[in-house]
């Protein structure tokens, strides 16, 4: 369905000021032909004007006030007949009817579709009848850029492990043909949509970076990670999401997490590994530091000739300096005045 975007419209205060003061003829032309009827004159003017009185409302609902970022799509009959896309008042064919599937779909900004309608307020009139007060005022389509932020979802990465996460959607509708006719609701197709992208690019990453995993598709084990490449992760749903949506005239404007975690049945375990391998990870340096300054020790105390150790004298000094360095507890030294043997 192609776009057609009307422009030629754009005189509803002149039209308006016209209806009005034809209807105020009309009524004028009833009066007065009510007036020449006791002369036995004055009937076609009389009927002239009951018919304008009584059809003379139409012309009214031709009449359409458009605000800044927002549109109308036009139909008549079935057919389509343009969209209204700049602010302005606007007359238009009174036939004409406004159409929005989505005009009741409210899109959450934490949760997800709610397509619940609200309930009308009702009250008695003096007539014993019920009143709408709370009736749907018009089905324009705001082209303003909207956020969508689905509910959490449970996730299995790359390598099984569950993970929960949430993202924010910035979006807009560009083409209002292609929202209106070419999906059912396209507030609801967006939001499945976005739960699909989501599943199809979590799926190839680890949750932490892993060795052995391919998350570009390119057959080289690189370090994509959920956590840790989050801005490549949302460029992709992004592009995925957009991919899916442009049939149905949407636009994504930006893709966000919000909320990463691991489920909450292996969080525990998963922050265990975690601990674990920071620990050995410090261990390591603590090492790597404790064997340099040994190292260091003996070539000072060789070069300077302070004292000359044989090589079981080193043994014993290598391992009291690793003991002292890499324990988690303060040295407690013990003085010798006596000979080593």
């Amino acid at each position: 369905m192609k776009e057609i975007v009307l422009h030629k419209s754009k005189n509803g205060l002149m039209m308006a000021v016209l209806w009005v003061l034809l209807y105020l003829a009309g009524l004028g032309a009833t009066i007065y032909g009510g007036i020449l009827m006791d002369e036995g004159k004055g009937l076609p003017l009389l009927v002239t004007g009951v018919v304008w009185l009584c059809i003379g409302w139409i012309p009214f609902l031709g009449l359409k006030v458009v605000g800044p970022q927002e549109a109308i799509v036009l139909t008549l009959f079935g057919k389509y007949v343009g969209s209204i896309k700049e602010p302005g008042f606007y007359q238009v064919n009174p036939f004409c009817v406004t159409v929005n599937p989505a005009a009741e779909t409210k899109l959450s900004q934490s949760g997800d579709v709610d397509t619940s309608k609200q309930k009308a307020l009702v009250v008695p009139s003096l007539e014993g009848m019920n009143l709408n007060l709370n009736k749907t005022g018009g089905k324009k389509i705001s082209l303003k850029a909207m956020t969508l932020s689905n509910t959490r979802q449970k996730i299995n990465d790359c390598l099984g492990n569950p993970v929960e996460i949430g993202i924010a959607v910035i979006w807009r509708v560009v083409d209002t043909a292609k929202a209106v006719f070419e999906v059912d609701n396209y507030k609801e197709y967006l939001s499945l949509q976005c739960d699909s992208a989501l599943r199809d690019i979590v799926r190839l990453y680890p949750y932490d970076v892993a060795p052995g995993v391919d998350t570009t598709g390119d057959g080289i084990a690189d370090e994509g990670s959920l956590r840790g490449s989050s801005e490549v992760v949302a460029a992709r749903i992004r592009e995925e999401i957009q991919s899916k949506v442009a049939a149905a005239g949407l636009e994504i404007v930006e893709a966000r997490i919000t909320y990463l975690a691991y489920a909450p049945e292996i969080a525990a375990v998963m922050l265990q590994r975690q601990q674990a391998s920071a620990i050995i990870d410090a261990r390591k340096m603590i090492v790597d530091g404790a064997v340099g300054m040994v190292e260091m020790a003996l070539e000072r105390l060789s070069e300077n000739h302070t004292v000359e150790l044989d090589e079981e004298r080193k043994a014993a000094m290598v391992s009291n300096l690793l003991v002292v360095l890499c324990g988690n507890r303060d040295a407690q030294p013990v003085v010798n005045s006596g000979s080593l043997y």
